[in-house]
C-alpha cells in the first residue's frame, strides 16, 4: 500500500514519524510524498496545547478533504487525550494511542473495499526530515510540572539501549545522513530506567567514538539536568553549538507554581558556563506567559530576565489550560486578550535578540548543511549553531556541508558564499 506520514508538534513526533516510514518502507510498502497518492494517511498528534489539538483537528480534516478515499489512522497526544473526538474526524478508521504507537506499522493495514490510490511518480526510500535525522532515544517524563500534559500523555522516563541507538545512527550514516538530532520528552533523565547515572553523557560520547556521523544535535534539555562538567563534552567539533534550555519563565515564583525544578539564579549560572565553554553557542529557550498567578509585576520579571540572558531564539507560549494538569485547578486565571497580548510583547523581544544573534556572524566563515534548492533558486541550509542561511550556487548541494563564508544579513537570513566546490 502507498503510506504518507505527517506529524504535528515536537521533534519527538517527527523522529517517530521517520521511524515508521523506515518500517513501512522495509515492509515492502511505498512512502508517498503526497497525501493523494496514499491509500493510508497517518499523522501523528499533539496535545500540549488547546492550538496544538485544534491543529491536529484540522490537519486530519484537510488530509480527507484531500483523499476522500484514503484512511486515516490518528496517531500520538490528541488520539491518547481524546481519542473519543479522534475517531469522529472524517476518514478515520484507526486511533492509536501512545503506548500503542510503537506497534503502528502492524495495526495499520492495506484498507479493504477500496479504490487503490494511485502510484507515486516515483517510489523514494523514506526521506530524512531536512537533511537531518531525529533519533528518538527517549520517551515519558518522571517530573511534575504543573502545567505540561507530557507525563500523563506519554508515561514514565524509559530509555533505549545504547547499543541500538549507536547502530540505528551509523546505519544512517551509510545511507548519506550527515547529521542526527537526539529527542526525548526528558531528553536529560536519558539511561537512568537503565542504571546509568550519567546515561546522556555516555550515550554521546559513545556516539562520537562509534560512528562516523559528522554532526551531532541535541534537543531540548531541561536545565536542572546539567551540571558544568556536560559542557566539556563540545571540545568535540562535531557536537553542534546549540542548547535549547527550557525556562518557562523568568520569574522565581511562576517557576515555583510550575513545578520547575530551577531559579534564575541558577539558570542564569548554567547558561553562562555553558557559553564560557562553547564559543558561538547558540541558547535557545521556551517561555510561557499568562500562567495562572502571573501578573503585571510577575511577567515584567519575566520579560527583564530574558532581556539579561540575551537568547538567540524563544518559543513564546500562550498558557494553555490542559486536562488532568495541577495548573488546571490554580487560582488567578489570566484572561485570554492579556495573555495574547503578553505573548506578542514577549515575541517582539525574541525576534530583536535573534536579529542581533545573527548579525554577530555576519563576515565569519562557518560549516553550513545545504538542504534543498527553492524555487527561487536559492540553497537553504543550517549552521551548527542553527543560523539559517541561503546562497545562489549552481552546484548540487543537498545533504552537503561546506565551508560558506557568511558575507550579509538580508530578510532575517544569512547570505553565504561557499568557500569550496
Amino acid at each position: 500500500m502507498n503510506v504518507y506520514l505527517d506529524s504535528l508538534g515536537c521533534r519527538l513526533n517527527q523522529s517517530e514519524v521517520e521511524t515508521m516510514a523506515r518500517q513501512f518502507a522495509a515492509a515492502g510498502h511505498i512512502v508517498a510524498g503526497d497525501p493523494s497518492q496514499a491509500d493510508v494517511c497517518i499523522i501523528n498528534t499533539c496535545a500540549v496545547t488547546a492550538s496544538a489539538e485544534r491543529k491536529s483537528r484540522r490537519r486530519v480534516q484537510a488530509l480527507s478533504q484531500a483523499n476522500p478515499q484514503a484512511c486515516i489512522a490518528a496517531v500520538g497526544c490528541y488520539a491518547t487525550l481524546n481519542p473519543a473526538q479522534c475517531a469522529a474526524l472524517p476518514g478515520v478508521a484507526w486511533v492509536i494511542p501512545n503506548a500503542e504507537k510503537e506497534q503502528t506499522t502492524k495495526i495499520v493495514t492495506p484498507p479493504p473495499l477500496r479504490s487503490p490510490a494511485p502510484p507515486p511518480l516515483h517510489s523514494p526510500a523514506p526521506p530524512l526530515s531536512r537533511t537531518r535525522a531525529f533519533i528518538k532515544v527517549q520517551d515519558g517524563c518522571d517530573n511534575h510540572c504543573t502545567y505540561c500534559v507530557t507525563r500523563l500523555l506519554r508515561g514514565p522516563s524509559r530509555s533505549r539501549p545504547v547499543s541500538d541507538v549507536v547502530a540505528q545512527v551509523q546505519a544512517l550514516v551509510e545511507t548519506g545522513c550527515q547529521e542526527a538530532v537526539l529527542t526525548g520528552a526528558n531528553l536529560c533523565s536519558y539511561g537512568r530506567d537503565l542504571g546509568l547515572p550519567d546515561g546522556l553523557r555516555a550515550l554521546i560520547v559513545a556516539l562520537l567514538a562509534r560512528t562516523d556521523l559528522p554532526r551531532l544535535r541535541l534537543s531540548s534539555l531541561e536545565p536542572w539536568g546539567l551540571d558544568e562538567s556536560f559542557f566539556d563534552l563540545w571540545e568535540n567539533a562535531r557536537l553542534c553549538r546549540q542548547l535549547h534550555l527550557p525556562l518557562q519563565s523568568g520569574c522565581d515564583e511562576t517557576l515555583r507554581r510550575m513545578g520547575r525544578r530551577t531559579t534564575t539564579t541558577e539558570f542564569a549560572r548554567l547558561v553562562g558556563t555553558a557559553r564560557a565553554a562553547i564559543p558561538g553557542l547558540a541558547v535557545t529557550s521556551d517561555l510561557i506567559v499568562g500562567f495562572p498567578g502571573e501578573d503585571e509585576d510577575a511577567f515584567r520579571a519575566s520579560y527583564d530576565f530574558a532581556v539579561a540572558i540575551e537568547f538567540a531564539r524563544l518559543h513564546v507560549f500562550s498558557y494553555s489550560r490542559r486536562p488532568g494538569t495541577a495548573a488546571a485547578r490554580l487560582p488567578g486565571r489570566v484572561d485570554r486578550a492579556e495573555r495574547q497580548a503578553r505573548a506578542r510583547v514577549m515575541r517582539e523581544l525574541s525576534a530583536e535578540q535573534a536579529l542581533r544573534f545573527r548579525q554577530r556572524f555576519v563576515g565569519r566563515e562557518m560549516t553550513v548543511l545545504w538542504e534543498h534548492r527553492r524555487p527561487d533558486g536559492l540553497w537553504p541550509g543550517l549552521t551548527g549553531n542553527y543560523l539559517r542561511v541561503v546562497t545562489r550556487a549552481e552546484d548540487h548541494l543537498h545533504n552537503r556541508l561546506t565551508n560558506t563564508r557568511l558575507l550579509a544579513l538580508q530578510n532575517g537570513h544569512l547570505v553565504g558564499e561557499v568557500m569550496e566546490a
